[in-house]
């Protein structure tokens, strides 16, 4: 029997509060009962809430108290309480995930989203808080990692990763991002080809962050660039290759805007189903490299 997949998740880091056009504040629960129901062996791991101090590892000290106290808008353009309850247990998630990855080796998942466009002093883009970079300085003051890769394939460029980088002077961060170099489908061959170039530039990271993004999907409408038999494609490639690497890897959900003829998000489920699908292969099947 395979070891089950290491999942950190915690019903409050969701709210089903009608705040946005953006399904990500209620996502988390969704992908839960939809892999709890599934036939990938998993085990529900308990998520410890981030703290306003790891916040400030990544983000200004005053736009963190502003957004936990509901004074400054969220990445939703609003002031929610609901929104702001779910922040610790979001990041948390991915922080978790990204120690018990650090410490144990191997894959662990944050079904997570809204990341990448917070930047050090700033919401926006349906993110609040950079949780990638928080959990990159948390890895880094524990003394768990130092040379951290995030490998960001949303369809969106991770501006707020990159302005949180460049801020704080983090030269031993290796961040590439899908959504500076595509933009539409004729690329997506391309993508797929210079892929494995990609993921050899993080060969020499101790760990590494994977957002798995659903919006790349050619009929997201924030998205359209890879089929679903692409998106498959990508996540498998991922997957095998840092298993076979013995890289540390954590993973969370990022964007996905697509919905059905009934208005709900089924067809990102079922690409986040996917992903995870992919991952388990990968990992009950890999020898990492000696």
């Amino acid at each position: 029997m395979s070891t089950p997949l290491p999942i950190y998740y915690d019903p409050r880091q969701h709210t089903d509060a009608n705040i946005s056009s953006s399904p990500s504040a209620g996502k988390p629960a969704q992908v839960m009962a939809r892999w709890e129901r599934s036939h990938i062996p998993i085990s529900r791991m308990p998520v410890t809430p981030a703290t306003p101090e790891q916040f400030a590892l990544a983000h200004d000290r005053g736009f963190v108290d502003g957004i936990l106290a509901c004074t400054h808008a969220n990445g939703f353009g609003n002031r929610s309480r609901e929104v702001a309850a779910t922040l610790p247990w979001t990041t948390g998630s991915l922080v978790s995930a990204a120690r018990h990855v650090a410490r144990h080796g191997g894959v662990a998942v944050s079904p997570t989203s809204g990341f990448h466009h917070a930047r050090h002093r700033s919401a926006g883009g349906f993110c609040t808080f950079n949780g990638l970079m928080v959990a990159v300085r948390v890895l880094q003051l524990d003394g768990l990692a130092r040379k951290i890769g995030i490998l960001d394939i949303d369809a969106h460029y991770g501006d707020g990763t990159d302005d949180i980088i460049l801020r704080l002077g983090l030269t031993d961060i290796h961040h590439w991002t899908f959504g500076a170099h595509h933009h539409d489908a004729s690329t997506a061959d391309a993508f797929l080809r210079d892929l494995p170039n990609v993921l050899n530039d993080f060969n020499d990271r101790e760990l590494v962050l994977y957002q798995a993004g659903a919006d790349p999907f050619i009929d997201d409408p924030l998205g359209g660039v890879l089929t679903r038999e692409q998106l498959r494609l990508r996540d498998r490639m991922v997957f095998q290759h840092f298993a076979r690497a013995g890289i540390p890897l954590a993973w969370n959900l990022a964007g996905g805007y697509t919905r059905d003829a009934a208005g709900t998000i089924e067809p990102v489920l079922q690409i986040h189903d996917a992903t995870l699908e992919e991952c388990h292969a990968a990992y009950s099947q890999s020898t990492p490299a000696a």
